[in-house]
């Protein structure tokens, strides 16, 4: 079974999935928030296409390692994916990763409006990968 990583933002969702093995994370999508919640129907359907058994949601903290307001509303988003989808979600720090996730798209050429469109699924991939590499180092 596989792992989902999600990069939960305020306007978008950036989903990335790992292998079978659970080595590597690949970006899949973007899923785009809705005022009627139908996010979250997108990620199920993503979820049993892609035989996921556990999410990691990526946990946006201050520099000193508090959770601020961002913060508090992923890990309510997460409670709630957790309890309708009922699969085990894990929270992750994410400190950084979009600014990682720019600074490679930046380093790549890759066009303004082009880094636009892929930055929450770059993050994403970054999100999961790191929860992967610290979960094959146990």
């Amino acid at each position: 079974m596989r792992i989902m990583g999600l990069d939960y933002g305020d306007r978008n969702i950036g989903v990335a999935i790992s292998d079978a093995l659970r080595w590597t994370a690949q970006g899949v999508a973007v899923v785009e928030r809705r005022r009627d919640g139908s996010e979250l129907d997108r990620l199920a359907e993503m979820i049993r296409e892609h035989e996921v058994s556990e999410i990691v949601v990526g946990l946006p903290k201050n520099m000193n390692g508090t959770i601020g307001p961002r913060g508090e509303l992923t890990m309510t988003f997460a409670e709630q994916l957790g309890q309708q989808l009922d699969l085990p979600v894990h929270l992750w720090d994410e400190r950084l990763t979009t600014v990682a996730a720019e600074r490679t798209l930046l380093e790549a050429d890759v066009s303004r409006k082009k880094r636009k469109r892929v930055v929450d699924k770059m993050a994403a991939t970054l999100i999961l990968q790191n929860y992967l590499d610290s979960i094959t180092k146990r």
